[in-house]
């Protein structure tokens, strides 16, 4: 008797197949040898999750799609970038830091198509229209080609001589990825690869694994998978999975070894060719044997890849009743559906369950054309059997064979489970807003409010770059980032000019259609509009609303509203289609240093996003209206005895709380008011008072009449601040 063993033990992946290949009159396949299921280094599932950077570390090859996190094969140190803001008016500076850094990381030792999607510690990095959705300087992809350069920039860091271009490597060059999002470090990553376009038939990916050792042209009827990583220290430790997931049989034929799917008949053995003489004794021709029940696993578990929860593993599962307390799993690195997965797991119980059935058969010299890994029908025996062993002994043929099941195995329906995935959503270009504001509360401000508020065309929007513009030389200063995403958009229809800054308009709507369709307003009680909720400036006046109604995928209506909020109803006149809108939402503005903020002075800025291809820009004059006094109210003249007699009521840019029975308080070093006597616009007198009261005596009213001037005339009043006048409060009178 002679036995050859395939065994391709010692071979490395990729490299020469090491195996004890030979000629004799017997043939045996052992699939307990060859596929052995334990002992081997198969590839493990969590193997493709983690990102790894170790020496020795293996590389998989990829087939079709699948998701990997690879290994870093190259890196600099963390770039340091400080930016300085604040240190206006006696205010520290404030210092921050963020990082940066470059590096490239190793997905498949066999070439590549493309690379789709990238996560980041979870999160999606790089969306599937290659948009990145945290700053980055550059990305580049090498397929893994035999003749692909050096990284210039790998080369630069490292020195081109010592630089290896890694042919027959696909890897990922990260240049200047900002880390800021995660922790200043370098995230895990995890890396959506196609390396080709379609599925990948088994036979064709045992060919390429085997070096062509393994045939392409014999695989007819084999499974095809999406995608697949193989690792292992053999090509028999890169095949076991499939091999054993399949049930897919090995044989050593004239044209070579071939992989043969589990259910194809090839052959039949009638009967007249069962029963023999051996060493010229007769033998009995059928020996069966049947494994007991215990030892057939309870619980069959599959462990893949699931395409439909952006390839995150998954678990199906077959029971079968029954006495047995064995489990056993399989760990498949492949991308399957869940009900592909679940028919896999179904099958394998199937499977080890009709294998319990073995023949021994005694045959006559015309079984040696029967290959082992033959799937055979016999003579007086139900179902299909494979050939495992033949051995050619005194003119007769042993063959061992075992019972397998039928060519397909209808499973239940599979659930996949519910998937976490964050959106897919570009960044999209940015808009920006610079605003100068009121006083925003009762804290008394020594500085001009200047706030930057920016937001994306697209949902995905989330931060971008703020630089000062120099008016003069045209130089851009950076001062970091902007804060989250505001709530901006266009007025559509404008709200009536005729209403009173002290009451409720509920007759006026304001049409405002959002940047993107993500964006949402609420409605709020007047309790909450009275503690200051819902707050937004139209144009330059600051209103509130309490009722928002959507009326399209990014419009809305807004009504019961409050005008002229703040100091702001010199801007209730004037509104017209087109205007600016922006809700003051403190976690979305961003103020602006007062060292680039000045009163009086116009402020550039430009903002550039991750998506934009050209900066936003937007300006601002520095007004300073939250440290200015606002306007007096109440203005009053009364005629007496020759003399006009002026009265006012002051307010106060602090203290905004209705109080019954207090006054609000000055806000001011001191109370001042500036008086202005215009007549056809020209200040013919002024005074300056410390009470809300003057008198127009009539000797300066004589005094004026002989100056000519006479009949109608302005007065304007303004209270003087510490920092500057207010807006005036005028009325006309005649003299």
């Amino acid at each position: 008797m002679a036995t050859l063993v395939l065994t391709v033990v010692g071979s490395v992946l990729g490299g020469p197949i090491g195996a004890a290949i030979g000629a004799s009159i017997g043939q045996v396949v052992d699939h307990a040898v060859l596929f052995k299921p334990k002992g081997r280094e198969g590839p493990r599932l969590a193997d493709l999750r983690i990102q790894t950077s170790r020496y020795g570390d293996q590389i998989p090859r990829l087939f079709g799609a699948m998701r990997v996190a690879g290994t870093v094969i190259w890196a600099t140190d963390l770039v340091e970038h400080r930016s300085t803001s604040g240190g206006g008016k006696g205010k520290p500076k404030t210092t921050t830091y963020t990082y940066s850094t470059s590096f490239a990381v190793a997905l498949s030792a066999r070439q590549i198509g493309s690379i789709g999607r990238i996560w980041a510690d979870g999160n999606l990095l790089r969306g599937s229209a290659g948009d990145f959705k945290s700053p980055i300087t550059s990305f580049r992809v090498y397929a893994g080609s035999e003749d692909q350069a050096l990284d210039s920039q790998i080369a630069a860091h490292r020195g081109a001589s010592t630089t290896p271009a890694h042919r027959g490597i696909a890897y990922a060059v990260f240049q200047d990825l900002t880390l800021t999002d995660f922790g200043n470090r370098i995230p895990s990553l995890t890396f959506e690869v196609f390396a080709d376009a379609a599925a990948v038939p088994v036979a064709d990916l045992a060919f390429d694994l085997s070096d062509g050792l393994i045939a392409r042209d014999a695989g007819s009827g084999l499974p095809a998978v999406r995608g697949y990583a193989a690792s292992g220290r053999s090509v028999a430790d890169a095949l076991s999975p499939l091999v054993e997931g399949y049930a897919l049989g090995l044989r050593d034929g004239a044209s070579g070894m071939s992989l043969l799917p589990a259910g194809a008949i090839e052959a039949g053995i009638v009967a007249e060719m069962v029963g023999a003489r051996f060493n010229a004794r007769a033998e009995r021709g059928v020996k069966a044997r049947r494994a007991r029940a215990e030892d057939v696993p309870v619980r069959m578990s599959v462990r893949h890849y699931d395409p439909a929860r952006d390839y995150q593993a998954g678990l199906q599962t077959s029971e079968r009743g029954g006495a047995g307390r064995v489990e056993r799993d399989l760990d498949l690195p492949a991308s399957l559906s869940a009900s592909e997965a679940r028919a896999l797991a179904e099958a394998q119980v199937q499977q080890l369950w009709t294998g319990r059935r073995t023949l021994e058969l005694r045959c006559d010299w015309r079984a040696l054309t029967l290959e082992p890994g033959a799937v055979v029908t016999i003579e007086g025996q139900s179902g299909r059997w494979r050939i495992e062993r033949s051995e050619w002994e005194a003119m007769g043929v042993r063959l061992a064979l075992r019972q397998v099941g039928g060519a397909g195995v209808l499973a239940p329906p599979a659930d996949a489970g519910t998937s976490i995935s964050q959106a897919d959503v570009l960044h999209g270009a940015t808009t920006l807003r610079v605003a100068d504001l009121p006083m925003p509360g009762d804290a008394l401000l020594t500085e001009p409010l200047v706030v930057a508020a920016a937001a994306g065309a697209q949902a995905g929007w989330r931060v971008a770059e703020l630089f000062v513009e120099d008016a003069t030389t045209g130089g851009l200063t950076s001062i970091g980032g902007t804060a989250p995403s505001a709530i901006v958009g266009t007025v559509l229809a404008t709200p009536s000019a005729a209403a009173s800054p002290a009451l409720f308009d509920t007759v006026s709507a304001i049409d405002v259609q959002l940047l993107n369709g993500v964006m949402t307003l609420a409605s709020a009680d007047d309790a909450s509009l009275l503690r200051g909720a819902n707050m937004a400036l139209v144009g330059g006046e600051v209103i509130q609303f309490g009722v928002a109604s959507q009326t399209g995928p990014d419009t809305w209506r807004l009504t019961r509203l409050l005008r002229g909020r703040r100091g702001t109803e010199w801007a209730m006149t004037g509104h017209a289609g087109g205007e600016a809108f922006l809700l003051l939402d403190q976690t979305s503005l961003l103020a602006i240093p007062s060292s680039y903020a000045a009163m009086g002075s116009t402020l550039l800025m430009d903002a550039i996003g991750i998506g934009d291809t050209t900066p936003a820009t937007a300006s601002a004059l520095v007004a300073g209206q939250a440290v200015l006094p606002l306007s007096p109210v109440h203005v009053r003249a009364i005629q007496s005895g020759g003399d006009w007699q002026f009265g006012w009521v002051r307010r106060s840019r602090i203290g905004w709380q209705w109080l019954d029975g207090v006054d609000a308080p000055l806000g001011e070093a001191q109370e001042s008011y500036r008086i202005d006597l215009k007549r056809a616009g020209a200040v013919f007198r002024s005074a300056t008072v410390s009470a809300p009261a003057w008198t127009y005596a009539a000797a300066s009213i004589t005094a004026d009449n002989l100056a000519g001037i006479t009949g109608a005339v302005t007065a304007e009043i303004r209270q003087i601040g510490d920092f500057g006048a207010s807006r005036p409060v005028t009325l006309n009178f005649l003299i």
